[in-house]
């Protein structure tokens, strides 16, 4: 390895996220790589996200795999300029991308606690999760290490429970005893998709013992017998996006109102105040606006910023107003989330929305800027469409959709019509917080605000 090679290390992922499990990864020993490419992904209990490159050149060695925690600071590739070393091009350091963590035979946990120099766990069942481990003078001896368990049976979680706070916490929000929960990282780690699996399993078993249909679907049929076909593996972000929706549509019982705001006066606003804006180095479009409006109604009706804890039977009522904004990105779908939404102006929103849409198409979006989330805003009015039905972006109970507006004929009162732009919106909800009545007093609040700016002012 020359002079100038660099150590590319894994940098700060977010506020209280120090390390993370390597999804895939993306590139291998000897590939040329330009600065920002994406060496691996990334998983952590919020999202997966892809590490890029801070330097180019050629990648000399990767000293990490797919199924590896790595942590903030880890070195997780050398890098260095011109041709690859004879090493480097016989490394076998890294994984294709295909080859999943759940492909890899998880480490006994005894064995990693050897590693360490740590004594075995005893063999007695754990204590409870919060209850501080005893002192290393105090545990028992551990018996003769053992063959690792069949894949198809259960195992006792290790003690202490191998789960990180972050994990822990969503088990909660899901009702599940972590304790029952069978991880498949390294060592039995438990992630947030051992966790959903736990609960889809559980609302199954419900389902059956009420009567429920609640088989699983079945095996998917061979397609290529009816002609070719190929197979896309998914992206870091969309297994995640998958993930997280098949929760939320799990967890949350959704309905969806719809409704529709005369924005004939409001476009014409927007159109004649845009050249300001846009000297500010923002866009005034209609999602900046929705965002100043929703960030409004959430202070009047606050239990559309809340989240259920079904463990505690409460509902989280948040006393911060954070917006999240979907962004359509050629990997997948993002939502970085607006601070304090309801304290800026509708300037300060468009230049910070067209920043964080930015970021999140260039992939340099920070989990941080992915958190906190109190409600989310998607906006398909560009594509087109007259409504859809927008999923709770889970553990949050409320999200509005906006479709493309239309110049409508609408009666004026008189004997005629006049042309007015309607906009189409969609607000669903979770139902075990939210009831129907709450929902169109909600949503109607938001059409009189975009129809009439002045309420903001009189109630936002």
């Amino acid at each position: 390895m020359g002079e100038m090679a660099v150590e590319i290390k894994l940098p700060v992922l977010g506020e209280g996220v120090d390390a993370g499990t390597v999804a895939g990864v993306l590139v291998a020993a000897g590939d040329s790589v330009e600065a920002d490419a994406p060496l691996i992904e990334l998983e952590t209990d919020k999202a997966v996200i892809e590490v890029p490159a801070t330097e180019a050149g050629v990648v000399a060695s990767l000293p990490v795999k797919a199924g590896d925690t790595v942590a903030v600071g880890q070195v997780i590739a050398i890098i260095e300029p011109g041709a690859p070393a004879p090493e480097a091009q016989a490394s076998d350091a890294s994984v294709p991308e295909a080859q999943a963590p759940e492909a890899q035979a998880p480490e006994p946990a005894a064995a990693q606690q050897r590693q360490r120099g740590d004594p075995p766990p005893p063999a007695s069942a754990p204590p409870a999760a919060n209850a501080a481990p005893a002192p290393a003078a105090e545990r028992p001896a551990a018996p003769p290490p053992t063959a690792p368990a069949p894949a198809d049976e259960f195992n006792l979680p290790e003690w202490p429970i191998p789960a990180t706070p972050n994990t822990r916490r969503f088990a909660r929000e899901l009702g599940v005893d972590i304790t029952a929960v069978q991880g498949t990282g390294n060592g039995g780690r438990i992630r947030s998709g051992d966790v959903v699996r736990t609960a889809r399993s559980m609302l199954e078993a419900a389902g059956a013992g009420a009567g429920g249909s609640a088989a699983p679907p079945p095996p998917l049929p061979d397609f290529s017998r009816w002609g070719r076909i190929e197979r896309e593996p998914m992206s870091g972000i969309r297994r995640a996006t998958a993930t997280h929706l098949s929760t939320a549509w799990t967890a949350v019982p959704h309905v969806t109102q719809h409704d529709q705001a005369d924005v004939t006066e409001l476009d014409r606003l927007r159109k004649r105040f845009g050249p300001r804006v846009q000297a500010a180095g923002g866009k005034l479009t209609m999602t900046a606006i929705a965002v100043r409006v929703a960030a409004s109604a959430l202070r009047v009706f606050p239990r559309f910023a809340s989240s259920v804890d079904m463990a505690s039977r409460e509902v989280i009522l948040k006393r911060y107003t954070h917006v999240g904004v979907a962004v359509d990105t050629d990997r997948g779908l993002l939502v970085p989330v607006i601070r304090d939404a309801d304290r800026k102006n509708v300037t300060e929103l468009s230049v910070e929305i067209g920043q964080l849409a930015a970021r999140a198409r260039d992939g340099k979006l920070t989990l941080e800027e992915m958190q906190g989330g109190c409600f989310t805003i998607t906006n398909l009015g560009g594509l087109g469409g007259t409504a859809f039905t927008p999923i709770v972006n889970y553990p949050e109970v409320a999200i509005l959709g906006i479709s493309r507006s239309r110049i409508t004929p609408v009666h004026d009162g008189g004997g005629g019509f006049a042309p007015r732009l309607l906009l189409p919106l969609s607000l669903s909800y979770d139902h075990r917080v939210i009831d129907g009545a709450d929902a169109v007093r909600f949503l109607r609040w938001i059409v009189e605000a975009l129809e009439h700016p002045f309420l903001l002012s009189l109630e936002g």
